[in-house]
């Protein structure tokens, strides 16, 4: 006994196809809006005419040997121990939520020995981009990374 291909086994495959379809869509768009870390420039055009003269700014700073460690303390405030400047150092950054749900946060740190310093403003629980300035003299030092 042979079954007869019908409408409806046609009907069946195209509906269990497209369900398919629609469910992988689904499940990628849910993955990519959860794991989006914020606009990577703000004009591509601009940034590609910037491009080479951040490559020479981050070949100056390479130069320079300063370095940074970041630690979260479990207070909300940031730890960061510097090497290489002299201790007449500045160093202020800021905490960008990579979604832009929280307002950016500016930070002031306070010189807690030598190469240490200490945020003066906590920084909530979550995803942060931390961007770090380090001045000393004429000399400056930039920094971004993420906290989690």
């Amino acid at each position: 006994m042979t079954t007869r291909f019908t409408g409806w086994h046609m009907a069946t495959i195209l509906v269990a196809f497209f369900g398919v379809v629609i469910a992988v869509n689904l499940i990628m768009a849910r993955y990519a809006s959860s794991t989006f870390g914020g606009i990577v420039v703000e004009n591509s055009y601009v940034a590609s005419q910037e491009f080479n003269g951040w490559l020479d700014a981050a070949k100056d700073q390479e130069k320079l040997g300063w370095d940074a460690v970041t630690a979260w303390r479990p207070d909300g405030r940031l730890a960061v121990r510097v090497r290489g400047p002299g201790e007449g150092a500045k160093l202020s950054g800021v905490a960008r939520h990579p979604l832009g749900r929280l307002p950016d946060i500016r930070l002031e740190f306070a010189r807690n020995g030598s190469g240490r310093f200490l945020s003066k403003q906590t920084v909530p629980d979550g995803r942060w981009t931390l961007r770090l300035e380090l001045v000393d003299g004429g000399r400056t030092w930039r920094r971004e990374e993420m906290l989690q």
